[in-house]
């Protein structure tokens, strides 16, 4: 059976690299933060997506780019408890 896209995975790959990026550009201060195109950002990555996976992307991305915190602080910043999707 031949792959779908490129990589088999497009889409997740997509996601992961919109979730990432936006969690990086809000690490800049805010006057040097692309508001329009992190809007942007968001809307492609929330387009057909539930905002509980959403946030778990974010999340997720956060945990990433920044290991040496707490993951279950980042979690709970994206409205994520130890239960579930908050």
């Amino acid at each position: 059976m031949p792959k779908k896209g490129i990589t088999g995975h497009d889409g997740w790959v997509v996601t992961e690299a919109l979730a990432t990026a936006l969690v990086a550009l809000e690490q800049l201060p805010v006057k040097h933060q692309p508001r329009t195109h992190m809007e942007d950002l968001r809307k492609l990555l929330a387009s057909g997506r539930e905002p509980a996976t959403v946030n778990l992307h974010l999340a997720q991305a956060k945990c990433r780019l920044f290991p040496d915190r707490d993951p279950l602080s980042i979690y709970e910043e994206y409205g994520i408890s130890e239960e579930g999707y908050g």
